[in-house]
């Protein structure tokens, strides 16, 4: 209010705004925001698919592992089963006769082994009767021969089936009675089994196994 010559004036106060060209609210996204957080999203999924690929090759990897040491758990219980049952019984081939257990070794060290082992015949419908037993490596591979009986003609070939590969060396060793550890048998003065087998085992990874069995 001014006051006036007695008389009160109201006097408008209200401000006048300027306002400059109308400008609109933005409502989405700028190009280079879109591009960024496409990129994120990408790095994200990256990271994701590596952590995924890690975890399936370990996966793999563990289980590739856990069959092999299981493989090889088969192979040395296949092995002890069969040298436990040894017997001294000598084989004959024609009119030769072959020691009750005879084991030698190859040019490479390599084991070949063969012996009498009681118990049934190697076949569907077992038998009382022991047979021939060999077991040697061959090409990276460990086999176990089977004959018949324990005699036998010349020129009859056993049944061989390979039980463990990806084998390097495979190398037997026999226990005498003073406590030494040979790679042939018979020996001169021993009974007709050792005491003990010692196999050593190498694996095309690099791993040596080495297992004593005692047979007594």
């Amino acid at each position: 209010m001014i006051r006036s010559g007695g008389r009160l004036q109201q006097r408008d106060t209200s401000t006048s705004l300027r306002t400059g060209p109308s400008t609109s609210l933005r409502t989405g996204f700028t190009l280079l925001e879109v591009l960024i957080a496409i990129a994120i999203v990408a790095l994200i999924s990256v990271l994701g698919y590596r952590a995924l690929a890690a975890l399936s090759d370990s996966e793999t990897k563990l289980a590739a592992e856990a069959t092999r040491w299981r493989t090889l758990d088969l192979f040395f219980a296949r092995l002890e089963g069969d040298l436990r049952q040894a017997m001294p019984r000598q084989a004959r081939l024609s009119e030769a006769r072959e020691a009750a257990w005879g084991g030698a070794s190859d040019a490479a060290g390599n084991g070949l082994l063969a012996f009498s082992r009681a118990g049934p015949e190697f076949s569907l419908e077992a038998a009382s009767a022991g047979q021939r037993l060999a077991y040697r490596f061959r090409e990276g591979t460990v086999e176990v021969l089977y004959w018949a009986g324990y005699d036998r003609p010349r020129g009859v070939d056993p049944t061989a089936y390979p039980l463990l590969d990806g084998v390097t060396a495979f190398q037997l060793a026999y226990l005498t009675k003073d406590g030494a550890w040979v790679d042939t048998w018979p020996r001169t003065g021993e009974s007709e089994l050792p005491r003990a087998v010692k196999v050593d085992l190498t694996l095309a990874s690099g791993e040596t196994i080495e297992r004593w069995l005692a047979l007594r």
